[in-house]
């Protein structure tokens, strides 16, 4: 299932530069997001390297999804696709 990258998960004056905020289309509330917990992510750069990460908690109540990736997402990742495992 397809993706989108959001944003950065930050605060006021600090910046999670390996947590994202995740949008899938088909998903528009907490409860459609809740059965996404604990789902694998990958996002693909233009040179083909993947960084995995883990959905860990939904974000809000239109069903935006938070993930951890590993180290080294870089800022240009925002606003690109990312590949989520399905749902139950």
């Amino acid at each position: 299932m397809k993706g989108i990258i959001v944003n950065f998960r930050g605060g006021r004056h600090t910046q999670k530069n390996n947590h994202m905020i995740i949008k899938v289309n088909s998903i528009d509330n907490k409860t459609k997001a809740n059965q996404f917990l604990n789902k694998n992510v990958v996002w693909k750069s233009p040179k083909g390297k993947e960084i995995k990460g883990q959905i860990v908690k939904e974000h809000g109540n239109k069903g935006a999804l938070r993930a951890i990736f590993e180290k080294g997402m870089p800022g240009q990742s925002v606003g690109t696709e990312v590949e989520v495992e399905n749902g139950a």
